[in-house]
């Protein structure tokens, strides 16, 4: 069970980053309650998450938050635009939350074979060099997970890995694999308006899909579904499930459009909903 459980984390590492624990310094108002299920209409007519919050808020800030707080702040936003490009990636557990425990619980024994013989050192490691982002493909509705260093999965690439798409992303050159689809859908935490949905279910689909590593994301193998909504233009947070059971959070960042002056309007993609004032640039 533990092994299963280091293994899926390979998997989300190769689609989302490492675990890490800071503090936050943004005063956002949260509603102060255990129940399992959030009133998010209720929380964001009361204390609504204003441009200002947004403007502030930095990945680092979300990492600090409980997961009760973490999901109050995806509640609270609306799925902006589908992106477009690279973007720079870490994903975190709770804090307080054993992640390795909960992803084995949710693998269970359903991953055997060549999987199961993959062996990891420290998830930490495997998460600052195995994953460095994702690239968006906007009008091809298609997603790729940027991978700098190949080391931890070569047992499984083998050594033909000159058949893999590769891109330059700040003068680093990245390989390109575990593809998903993208498209808009509904959250599986707030079902009242959609999120940007990063879909592995028919990875074999797409075009330069490779059986290994790609398939252990996709149907036949962790089943991963992430969804992921704005925090402002360049700044995305997102949620990853496993057959959709609710796994970690992750962030997306690129730099340039995150720090830049907020545009006046932002367009909106997916569907936002009905309730009004949620929109990332009107409030």
């Amino acid at each position: 069970m533990k092994r299963l459980g280091l293994l899926a984390i390979i998997v989300l590492a190769a689609v989302a980053g490492y675990v890490f624990w800071p503090t936050s310094a943004v005063e956002i108002p949260f509603a102060a309650t255990s129940a399992p299920s959030m009133d998010f209409a209720r929380l964001e007519a009361e204390m609504p998450l204003t441009a200002e919050h947004r403007r502030r808020l930095m990945p680092a800030d979300l990492k600090a938050m409980t997961q009760e707080q973490v999901d109050q702040i995806y509640g609270r936003l609306t799925a902006g635009p589908i992106p477009d490009g690279p973007f720079d990636g870490d994903l975190f557990f709770a804090r307080g939350v054993d992640g390795e425990t909960r992803v084995a619980e949710i693998v269970g024994g359903h991953l055997k074979g060549r999987l199961a013989n993959l062996k990891i050192r420290n998830v930490e490691f495997l998460g600052r060099t195995l994953w460095k982002g994702k690239v968006f493909f906007r009008e091809e509705r298609v997603l790729r997970n940027r991978i700098e260093d190949l080391a931890i999965l070569r047992p499984i690439l083998g050594d033909n890995i000159g058949d893999i798409q590769k891109l330059s992303v700040d003068g680093r050159d990245a390989y390109l694999l575990f593809p998903a689809r993208l498209y808009c859908g509904q959250s599986l935490l707030d079902g009242r308006r959609e999120s940007v949905i990063i879909d592995y279910a028919f990875t074999d689909e797409i075009p330069g899909y490779r059986e290994m590593p790609d398939q252990l994301a996709g149907r036949t193998g962790l089943r991963i579904r992430d969804e992921i909504r704005m925090v402002r233009p360049g700044f995305y947070l997102g949620r990853a499930y496993l057959n959709r059971i609710f796994g970690l959070n992750f962030t997306l960042y690129r730099k340039a459009d995150a720090e830049a002056a907020p545009p006046a309007t932002i367009a909106e993609d997916c569907w936002t909903g009905t309730q009004s004032g949620t929109s990332a640039a009107t409030n």
